[in-house]
């Protein structure tokens, strides 16, 4: 039987698969058996009381969806009162996502949720920046190593960075968030995406603008998983267009040690759990022994002179 255990940041996870932040809350535990998930991630929450973004706030659009949520919160009383207490009935580490407008505020944040029964901070810093004219923090490695050294400084607790894939410096971003101290990177939040409704003439989210997520956005962001393996030591959890144990596969063979299942579980309830199974089949077809073995497995073999030469044939 294949050790399905992973290691990320500090924390040892039964197995490399939880949810993405804002696709899963406590209900479904309902439907599903939460203790067979390697760990699970809150929605983000703020500091601040926040309402989120205009309706509507989600589009289902060509290989995907559109969401603007806007992070609702009902801010950290309500987590530390009420979400904690719900979560202790389970045994996966819970993963605590914040969000904050300044870098002060992100340290703040995180020294707040700094509780018993939080096992680790994931720090979305895919959010505007209000320091930088509303330019994310994790667009650019300066506003990224500012914000996550503040926050390492106020916690104690294991730091997972959730990366934007809305730039293009993602692997300088990425050796920015490590060399701060986060302990984890997560790649990647949304893309940013719009849709328009032929209909009314008018844009189909409330915001008109929002983040693209699904099998859209797999290729792309499974090449910045590629390129952030490449870029830094620290782990590595791939987030985007994952739906079967195939993806969550691909993602590790590119370099990640973990995968976050979002928009997959909107559609299927059970995709996380089947995720899990099928992972552990594919190891145990090709005699792995541990899944970890699978973290940047992929094998890039050079074609021999004589495979090429019919690219450039001799004068």
């Amino acid at each position: 039987m294949t050790d399905l255990s992973v290691r990320i940041g500090g924390l040892t996870l039964a197995n490399p698969v939880m949810p993405a932040s804002g696709t899963f809350a406590e209900g479904l535990g309902e439907v599903i058996d939460l203790d067979r998930l390697g760990a699970l991630v809150t929605k983000t929450i703020t500091r601040e009381l926040r309402a989120g973004n205009p309706l509507p706030r989600v589009a289902e659009v060509t290989g995907g969806m559109l969401n603007a949520i806007g992070i609702p919160s009902q801010g950290v009383p309500y987590l530390l009162e009420e979400t904690l207490p719900l979560y202790r009935r389970w045994t996966p580490p819970l993963v605590v996502s914040i969000s904050a407008p300044t870098v002060e505020g992100f340290a703040t944040l995180a020294a707040e949720v700094s509780v018993a029964g939080v096992a680790a901070i994931e720090a979305n810093i895919s959010c505007p920046n209000i320091e930088e004219d509303g330019r994310a923090f994790a667009m650019r490695a300066a506003s990224t190593e500012a914000a996550v050294r503040q926050m390492r400084a106020a916690t104690g607790l294991p730091l997972w960075v959730k990366l934007t894939p809305n730039t293009g410096e993602i692997a300088e971003v990425a050796r920015a968030a490590e060399a701060a101290g986060a302990d984890a990177l997560v790649v990647a939040n949304t893309i940013l995406a719009m849709a328009i409704d032929l209909q009314t003439l008018r844009p189909r989210l409330g915001n008109v603008m929002g983040g693209l997520s699904g099998p859209a956005v797999k290729p792309i962001v499974l090449r910045q998983v590629y390129q952030c393996a490449r870029a830094v030591r620290v782990p590595i959890i791939g987030c985007g267009g994952i739906a079967t144990a195939a993806d969550a596969a691909e993602y590790m063979l590119a370099g990640a040690s973990a995968v976050q299942v979002g928009t997959a579980s909107f559609i299927n309830c059970h995709a996380m759990v089947e995720v899990i199974e099928g992972l552990a089949r594919f190891c145990e077809a090709r005699g792995i022994a541990r899944i970890a073995e699978l973290t940047g497995a992929l094998r890039q073999e050079e074609a021999d002179e004589d495979d090429l030469s019919w690219v450039s044939p001799a004068p």
